[in-house]
């Protein structure tokens, strides 16, 4: 009887754990939200579309939610960017786009001291790499970025791409998708963009995401 009521309390205080995290997450999401309102609900369907995927990849369940925490939370260094660069609707200077592509790095600052089961700070940091070593912050290539940094990249660009922003509007799906496949093996890792290709023709789309 004591055994069984020691589990019970170690799953209940597992659960309070999981639940205090998940909260702490989603602070933090709403927090980007406050101040860049245009990418509401971005850090979301960037990670629905990373999670699955990661699935279709064959990651275990528990690296499928590690994928799904750093999707989340890719953006999450924008809090140190100043409002009015979030949000400017014309061309930015580049001393204006060196601070926006500081935040890859503020994001891992504010990550790095919170003890997940994986390297959470190290794929946000990576989500911006590129393929062929063309990314930023450290312009690592192919297999020295994660494979969960290369997952986040490529449904990040297929929902901004997708996306309304303040500079431009929408250039829909179709063209996101155009983009990740003509620039797969350059930009982008060619199994996780077939992996995207294939989620959209079976019929993978945000709203339905979204919905369920």
């Amino acid at each position: 009887i004591e055994r069984k009521l020691n589990e019970d309390e170690l799953r209940r205080k597992n659960n309070q754990l999981q639940l205090l995290t998940d909260g702490i997450i989603l602070s933090l999401v709403r927090s980007v939200e406050i101040r860049d309102p245009y990418t509401a609900g971005h850090q979301q369907r960037v990670s629905l579309l990373a999670s699955e995927i990661g699935r279709k990849l064959g990651l275990r369940d528990d690296r499928i939610a590690a994928v799904k925490i750093a999707a989340l939370l890719h953006d999450v260094g924008k809090i140190a960017v100043p409002t009015e660069l979030l949000s400017k609707p014309g061309k930015l200077s580049e001393i204006e786009m060196s601070l926006i592509r500081q935040h890859p790095v503020e994001s891992y600052n504010i990550l790095r001291n919170i003890q997940f089961h994986y390297p959470i700070a190290q794929y946000v940091l990576e989500h911006h790499e590129k393929y062929n070593g063309s990314g930023y912050p450290a312009g690592l290539k192919a297999d020295a970025i994660s494979l969960e940094g290369r997952i986040i990249c490529v449904a990040d660009v297929v929902d901004a791409i997708s996306s309304h922003r303040p500079y431009r509007p929408s250039r829909g799906i179709e063209q996101a998708l155009f983009e990740i496949k003509e620039y797969a093996d350059i930009l982008y890792d060619p199994e996780v963009v077939n992996a995207c290709l294939e989620l959209f023709q079976e019929g993978f789309s945000f709203e339905q995401a979204e919905l369920n």
